[in-house]
């Protein structure tokens, strides 16, 4: 997988820490990355060791749902054990038998819009180890499901990082592509072309602009797009745009994962989306109306690519 993202956490504590059984090791590297959830994998944390009960027999390490609304399993691994992909691939079992049980704890967590809002179409798994095989970067494009293979390291000081090493889109269902220029046919169900009647499909005046901005979009390396309910996501560990169309407007909304602070904004053409509530996700939203909106937004997107 090229052009491949490093995370970095700063914590509190002393490689000491990490020196130790496996099964102590293994348990604070689950708290770390807990920790950090949502600014490294883009998942908000709903439990830890969450009982699957008799029938499954096992516990989930962590449980999320991440921000396109998709339930989230993790498993960790101290070294380099094969054990974690089929295990967290074991426990897709569990979650299409307890929807109801998985949504209740969702309305718990984060409120009952959230829980109204779970995307049931692609289970996301990550799987969390000091190593992966090459049997096992292998074996994960084999599968159907959508699983995130990534590298952790502990350095000197505390400092945790994670390496994305290898992902895998998941079911033809999810209506998600690898990056490529064959958009509008490669995308949704199986060789079933995305309905362009969708609510967040390109309308026939914003096509060509939208082809020209989606090449800008996957330019910078692999990045996975998906086609969601109300939006259209690039992500690589975690989303690094949202596109939104505005027909009526004769525009694009690419909602970025930028710090607003870190943007020179500009009135009508770029502005800070903290605290207001849109479809997608990223603080700094830029509308496209035109080709020069559009090179003028690069730069933004680069680095919008750069921090995800």
């Amino acid at each position: 997988m090229a052009d491949l993202k490093l995370f970095r956490q700063d914590v509190d504590g002393r490689d000491a820490e990490l020196q130790g059984s496996t099964v102590a090791l293994e348990v604070e590297l689950q708290r770390r990355v807990e920790a950090g959830l949502e600014s490294m994998l883009g998942v908000r944390f709903l439990a830890s060791e969450y009982p699957t009960g008799p029938w499954h027999k096992g516990r989930i390490d962590t449980l999320g749902l991440d921000e396109n609304n998709s339930p989230v399993v993790i498993e960790y691994k101290k070294g380099s054990d094969s054990g974690v992909v089929s295990q967290a691939v074991s426990y897709l079992s569990w979650l299409d038998s307890a929807h109801h049980e998985f949504e209740a704890l969702v309305r718990a967590k984060l409120g009952a819009e959230a829980a109204e809002s779970v995307d049931w179409r692609n289970p996301r798994m990550v799987c969390i180890a000091a190593g992966f095989s090459h049997h096992d970067r292998v074996a994960v494009h084999r599968l159907r499901e959508r699983i995130d293979l990534v590298r952790y390291r502990v350095f000197g000081g505390g400092l945790l990082s994670l390496l994305l090493i290898e992902s895998t889109p998941g079911s033809p269902r999810a209506a998600v592509r690898s990056r490529g220029k064959e958009h509008l046919e490669a995308v949704g169900s199986g060789d079933k072309p995305l309905d362009l009647a969708a609510p967040c499909a390109p309308p026939a005046g914003l096509r060509d602009l939208y082809g020209e901005l989606d090449e800008v979009l996957t330019a910078s390396g692999e990045v996975e797009v998906a086609v969601l309910r109300h939006y259209i996501a690039y992500r690589r560990m975690v989303n690094l745009a949202s596109v939104i169309f505005r027909p009526k407007h004769e525009a694009i909304l690419v909602y970025l994962r930028l710090d607003p602070d870190a943007v020179e904004l500009e009135e009508g053409f770029s502005r800070d989306m903290r605290g207001i509530g849109h479809l997608g996700t990223g603080d700094v939203e830029v509308r496209i109306s035109s080709a020069a909106d559009l090179e003028k937004a690069g730069p933004l997107i680069r680095r919008a690519f750069e921090a995800a």
